[in-house]
């Protein structure tokens, strides 16, 4: 019997973008035992200390080992072990490497992933995360003083000089995303305060198949009650907007959750209230917008992996597909 080679998620962000979340809740999701999360942040070439030294940031290209990751990708894409770096974030030190074996899904989440043309060709799903820099302050400042040991002023300092990195080599990668996610704030709210109502925005790009959701074109009562379809235009481009309101009541929540499940190739057992969760100064809060969107990369992972195995799995195409001839290519 063919072996089956794992399917390959890349979650690409610029620091403190939910990425880790993000793949929390996936893990959950799918199963533990069946996902292997891998950090490309552990393919810093400098420690701490030593980009200090240097004058160079984490998000510079130098500052990384970004010809092992290629090689590594090209490993876990064909279902082999890889011996990985790993980078202590609490002390900022490059510590033992581990033996890494994939098993069925892969995530691979960072700064880089999408860097070069050889680390994109072995991702199955690309995703980009790109909540407003005002936000995204919010929450650098939370985690990097409570899990850093930095102080805030230190930490506004470093995204000061992060800045031009950041500029040039992070937000570029945005292009070469499947799915742009950005969780955002509602209007007349302080991205202090807004807590577990933050609105999510979802760019579904017709480089992948997306399942049916064409039902929410028609359906006033979703959009009054805070989920919205639209088509409109990334970068010039044609593409289904999904938007999903922090406070987005749970009849309608739980609609579009069970419209996900039935395109599943595969029933999950857990409930909506097992994901989609988060975590901010120790306490754990509930998302429903996160839970969808962790749910609708969950659907892509397993219709990949149903292809993989040669499954009767042939997702309906998306709204957008219908109505544009725009055939899906793999960046």
């Amino acid at each position: 019997m063919k072996k089956q080679r794992p399917i390959i998620l890349g979650i690409v962000g610029d620091s403190a973008a939910g990425k880790s979340t993000l793949t929390r809740g996936l893990a959950d999701l799918l199963g533990a035992e069946r996902v292997t999360c891998v950090c490309t942040d552990d393919y810093h070439k400098y420690d701490r200390r030593e980009r200090a030294q240097h004058n160079i940031t984490a998000l510079h290209p130098d500052c990384n080992y970004l010809d092992v990751l290629e090689q590594h990708l090209e490993r876990l894409h064909y279902g082999q072990p890889i011996l990985k770096p790993v980078y202590d974030h609490s002390t900022g030190t490059l510590i033992r490497p581990e033996y890494v074996k994939p098993r069925e899904f892969v995530i691979v989440e960072g700064l880089l992933g999408y860097h070069s043309t050889v680390m994109r060709q072995f991702y199955d799903v690309k995703v980009f995360l790109a909540p407003p820099e005002e936000l995204r302050k919010i929450w650098k400042i939370k985690r990097d003083t409570s899990k850093r040991g930095y102080t805030p002023d230190q930490v506004l300092a470093e995204l000061d000089k992060r800045e031009t990195d950041s500029s040039a080599f992070i937000r570029p990668q945005r292009e070469f995303a499947d799915i742009v996610v950005q969780f955002y704030p509602p209007k007349h709210y302080s991205v202090n305060d807004v807590g577990g109502n933050l609105n999510v925005r979802l760019v579904l790009r017709p480089t992948i198949r997306h399942p049916d959701l064409s039902y929410l074109f028609e359906d006033r009562s979703s959009a009054e009650a805070g989920i919205r379809m639209t088509l409109g235009r990334d970068s010039g481009k044609p593409v289904d907007i999904l938007e999903i309101e922090g406070t987005v009541s749970a009849e309608h929540a739980s609609k579009l959750e069970d419209v996900i499940w039935q395109h599943l190739p595969e029933h999950n057992p857990l409930s909506a209230n097992q994901f989609g969760n988060y975590i901010d100064q120790n306490e754990t809060y509930h998302s429903d917008p996160l839970a969808i969107t962790q749910m609708l990369l969950a659907y892509h992972l397993l219709r990949d992996y149903a292809g993989e195995m040669n499954l009767n799995f042939a997702p309906p195409v998306s709204a957008l597909s219908r109505l544009h001839t725009v055939a899906p290519q793999r960046r």
